[in-house]
């Protein structure tokens, strides 16, 4: 397993894991993931990347262990801790009535924004994820790729620390897909990015390292750059 960052991680796993009765969903996972990294989590559906996305954001609570978040504790410091997230889950509830800058306002006020520079938050968040020209469109009419857009962008409006995608390609077409990968891209650096998928490609595609999961158990975490062959290191630890 490849060294983990040595400055002050913005997120830190340290021997967590979650158990549903006799199920063990995670099993003693500790991981830690650099300020500006894309880290990819990468692994079979069932294999506990959702599980321990759920625990990082707080919607969930480790049954041992810690999670850290930006410095914040999330057992012991939940709100400010989920200041610092933006999130995708991989069905996001969008309200369709709703039109893509006044839902956008919305999710900035839900995230704190102040009224006075929450306009400037929300043409931000939009020009970032390519919004500028449906910003009047109501949600229910925008294509699936759109509205993809729109589920990023309201991970985006309180410009947090972190963005946490959650199958961000999922259902998406070809064009849509590497328009997504871009952005998740162009993401790194000026925030920490953590995306997870069960397809191989799509973590070579745009993430520094890649951490791979299964059965709830962290195999590896490696630095795409010393990977030259993601799918055979998969093969060769599952």
């Amino acid at each position: 397993m490849s060294s983990l960052p040595t400055a002050e991680p913005v997120i830190a796993v340290a021997s967590v894991s979650k158990r549903y009765g006799r199920v063990t969903a995670l099993d003693d996972v500790s991981l830690e993931v650099a300020r500006g990294e894309v880290l990819g989590l990468l692994g079979p559906n069932g294999s506990g990347k959702t599980t321990l996305i759920r625990l990082l954001t707080g919607y969930l609570t480790p049954t041992a262990g810690r999670v850290r978040i930006a410095g914040h504790d999330m057992l012991d410091e939940p709100m400010a801790a989920r200041q610092r997230i933006g999130y995708v889950p991989e069905s996001v509830p969008l309200y369709g009535h709703m039109r893509v800058r006044e839902f956008l306002a919305f999710m900035a006020r839900l995230r704190g924004v102040p009224a006075g520079v929450l306009p400037a938050a929300v043409a931000r968040a939009s020009a970032r994820t390519g919004l500028d020209d449906m910003l009047a469109a109501p949600i229910r009419t925008l294509s699936r790729g759109y509205r993809q857009r729109v589920a990023i962008a309201q991970a985006l409006v309180h410009d947090p620390e972190i963005v946490i995608l959650d199958e961000p390609t999922n259902g998406l077409d070809p064009r849509q897909i590497i328009e997504t990968r871009r952005l998740i891209q162009a993401l790194g650096g000026e925030h920490t990015v953590l995306v997870s998928s069960h397809i191989l490609g799509e973590i070579a595609r745009t993430a520094d390292r890649v951490a791979i999961l299964l059965r709830g158990r962290l195999l590896a975490v490696r630095a795409m750059a010393e990977t030259p062959d993601l799918e055979d290191l998969f093969l060769s630890l599952t």
